[in-house]
């Protein structure tokens, strides 16, 4: 359990580091669906879509393998 925690870990590291130049490629978080709000000052976002999206390709990965 502990090497799955230490893998996990990793991963979340590398896409946080990887996010910020894909999303300028991609159009993750700006897909129909996905909700922006500005208040007071702050932008929230709300990636439905892409996390319907991600997830459902990410079924079909692990279904394959």
């Amino acid at each position: 359990m502990l090497k799955w925690l230490i893998v996990i870990l990793i991963a979340v590291c590398v896409l946080g580091l990887v996010m910020p130049r894909l999303a300028d490629r991609l159009p993750l978080g700006r897909l129909p669906g996905d909700v922006r709000v500005r208040w007071r000052g702050r932008e929230y976002n709300f990636p439905f879509a892409t996390t319907l999206l991600l997830s459902f390709l990410l079924s079909l990965i692990l279904r394959w393998l």
